[in-house]
């Protein structure tokens, strides 16, 4: 039987930064994922700036870049008639945003992961978990034809998604559920230049950003109750979302081409479960779903492995000290991810109070306010979208 000190299920952006804090404090690490990598995903890609500041920190930053993921220096919110635009404000020596292709930053991660020593197996499912005295040791899974496999771990992580089977397998109770709120479609175009745009209106909101291989993600977001309708013909929704809450939008895109397949769900599960037992956490939207309008995943996944990490610190093999730093990281995840939580609920009703109106109106007045409203967007240390600002 392989013994590991950590294995951490789900090697996306929660997992592969886990599995490499981890394998860079010198712990033996295995990291599993079902899929296959390169490997895309449903995301609205955008990387707030806490995200970017800890990529930074790992040294992933310039990797990033490397890859041609194009730098988002402009930053532009408009409210049914109410335009604010401005440059993405520079801080601690970042002076733009990223919105990278998944299939990308996926797999930097992961190779970062590798290179820090961690074992990566891909194609490797999770069927079950190990336990002694009520406590999880590891976990059983299974690899193409290679068949069952067990392997014992000091710490099994759960970074495996908003249905993840290892918090099923652990038994991880949902604290809080709510009723979806959205649906979103995504589609990617070539010819339209775009920086990062947000357009909103009560019932729409456009999200607008480019990536790799000069393509832009448009993003439209729909209340829930017209998922049934949305889907009959997904395409024309789409389209008449992007004509009727961005119409200067929709103009520009008379000369481009949309490519790839239009992708979207109506899955915008919201729910927070028990981040923690014995033998196990969870991190990402394994621990925390929330739906996608924020488009703060990418670096809420990040900061929750930069949490979990330090928590842990090197006290994994004692059991005192790893009780208190699980419980460390309880009481921080729930500190980080409800308001958060709560700002996504709230920006989910797509409603457009006729008070943030009118406050968005004031502050286009005076370029000063529309500067700092923009700055606080894009910095804040709670990283929430424009409309939530407001």
């Amino acid at each position: 039987m392989e013994t590991y000190d950590v294995v951490v299920v789900g090697a996306r952006s929660a997992g592969a930064a886990t599995a490499m804090l981890f394998a860079r404090a010198g712990y033996r690490v295995l990291l599993l994922d079902r899929a296959t990598f390169p490997s895309d995903t449903l995301s609205t890609q955008h990387i707030h700036r806490p995200g970017l500041r800890l990529l930074r920190r790992w040294g992933l930053l310039e990797r990033l870049t490397a890859t041609g993921c194009p730098p988002v220096r402009r930053i532009s919110y408009t409210l049914q008639d109410v335009r604010l635009s401005g440059p993405v404000p520079a801080e601690e020596g970042i002076d733009a945003a990223y919105a990278p292709r998944r299939y990308v930053l996926d797999s930097l991660l992961i190779d970062a992961a590798v290179e820090a020593g961690a074992a990566f197996r891909q194609g490797c499912a999770v069927t079950g978990v190990l336990t002694e005295d009520g406590r999880v040791t590891g976990v059983r899974c299974r690899t193409g034809r290679a068949g069952p496999a067990e392997v014992r771990a000091r710490l099994v992580v759960g970074a495996d998604g908003m249905r993840s089977t290892l918090a099923g397998l652990c038994g991880a109770p949902v604290e809080r559920e709510d009723a979806p709120r959205t649906c979103v479609y995504y589609g990617y175009w070539e010819g339209l230049p775009a920086q990062f745009e947000v357009y909103e209106r009560t019932g729409r909101l456009i999200g607008v950003v480019g990536t790799h291989d000069e393509l832009t993600l448009v993003a439209a977001y729909f209340p829930q109750e017209e998922f049934a309708h949305v889907r009959r013909d997904a395409g024309r929704a789409y389209l008449d979302a992007i004509r009727t809450t961005a119409p200067e939008l929709a103009e520009r895109a008379l000369s481009a081409r949309r490519v790839e397949r239009l992708r979207g769900t109506g899955s915008q599960l919201n729910h927070v479960r028990t981040v923690t037992g014995p033998g196990w956490v969870l991190v990402g939207d394994a621990g925390c779903h929330k739906d996608s309008i924020t488009g703060t995943g990418i670096s809420d996944a990040f900061e929750q492995a930069a949490l979990l990490a330090e928590s842990v610190g090197d006290g994994l093999h004692d059991d005192r000290e790893l009780g208190v730093a699980l419980d460390r990281y309880a009481t921080e995840h729930r500190l980080l991810m409800d308001p958060r939580y709560r700002t996504a609920l709230d920006m989910a009703r797509l409603e457009v109070p006729e008070e943030r109106l009118e406050f968005t109106r004031w502050i286009a007045r005076d370029p000063a306010s529309a500067g700092a409203f923009l700055s606080v967007a894009v910095s804040h240390a709670d990283a929430r979208m424009l409309p939530a600002v407001g």
